[in-house]
């Protein structure tokens, strides 16, 4: 029997994919928004002109234009693009719930911990408060909550997921370094010693099906692993796990010319982020140390598929 439909904008992306998987495995009925139209989809379009499908229980929107591709320059343009895609979408998913003639019960919105200024000493939880920006990449981020948060007079739970880097072997930054790596090739970037708050993509989907599942959740939750880690002690875990050295480090200024510094800070810093409230809340990360992610996504490249529990 359906536990009821739950909407999700994005869902043909790299988390989206794994979401709706793990939606699906747990009775939801799946109605994705894109930009393409197809099977148990709508477009962005469709839900201006018509809406929320009737019955929708939830929402989430993971939808999002990928910031660190390589291809593509840091134009305004595809800043703006970049944009876009998180905060118009999440702004028009939150005006559908709020004329919805019987809205649904959440809405789950995803964010960054780019929200958190890069430092070697502070500390930030789900706690720190008067946050303001400090470059595109924190103001990105806090429009983005913003876009979500709904009218006092709509009972619907808003949780924003302030996310830290995905680790997925089908997508985000694995399936970049995967190759070199492989080569024994890889290394920290810079001096390595910048944090690198993180998450396995199984355990994102899971926080946000929580999220979804659960009464009490609402607010912001941080999803970030409960190991701290630096970028070194990443690459050191990786390598291990694929049986290769990481002593090839990447100079800080081939990103910045790659990437451009604005946009490269995203792997060149770092920020020290705790998921103290969602801990709290009683989620349990399946894959709480960097060890046990790194093994997993090497272990995912021979088998090719994933499962995911509650």
């Amino acid at each position: 029997m359906s536990k009821g439909i739950v909407v999700v904008g994005g869902g043909t992306g790299f988390i989206g994919s794994h979401l709706c998987s793990l939606l699906k495995s747990r009775k939801f009925d799946v109605k994705i928004i894109s930009r393409m139209p197809g099977p148990q989809r709508m477009t962005w379009h469709d839900l201006q002109q018509t809406g929320l499908p009737a019955g929708t229980t939830a929402v989430v929107n993971v939808a999002g234009q990928n910031v660190l591709d390589p291809t593509r320059r840091w134009t305004p343009g595809f800043k703006q693009n970049v944009w876009n895609s998180r905060v118009k979408t999440t702004a028009a998913l939150a005006k559908a719930i709020e004329n919805a003639v019987q809205p649904p019960s959440v809405f789950v919105s995803i964010s960054g911990v780019g929200i958190y200024k890069p430092s070697r000493t502070a500390e930030y939880s789900e706690d720190t408060h008067d946050l303001s920006d400090f470059d595109f990449l924190s103001k990105l981020c806090i429009e983005w909550e913003k876009a979500g948060n709904l009218s006092p007079t709509v009972n619907c739970r808003h949780v924003a997921v302030r996310s830290g880097v995905v680790l997925g072997r089908d997508g985000g930054m694995i399936k970049q370094l995967y190759l070199p790596f492989y080569l024994g090739l890889g290394g920290p970037v810079g001096s390595g010693t910048q944090y690198l708050p993180w998450i396995h993509v199984a355990d994102i989907v899971r926080l946000i099906t929580f999220a979804v599942e659960t009464d009490g959740v609402k607010g912001v939750i941080n999803g970030v692993a409960p190991q701290v880690i630096t970028n070194k002690e990443f690459s050191d875990a990786f390598a291990k796990a694929l049986w290769r050295p990481a002593i090839f480090p990447l100079p800080e200024m081939v990103l910045n010319l790659v990437f451009s510094e604005e946009r490269a800070k995203m792997m060149t810093q770092g920020q020290k982020v705790l998921s103290k409230r969602t801990q709290a809340l009683g989620f349990k990360f399946a894959y709480p140390d960097i060890h046990s992610a790194c093994q997993d996504l090497v272990n995912r490249a021979l088998k090719k598929s994933i499962t995911y529990e509650i």
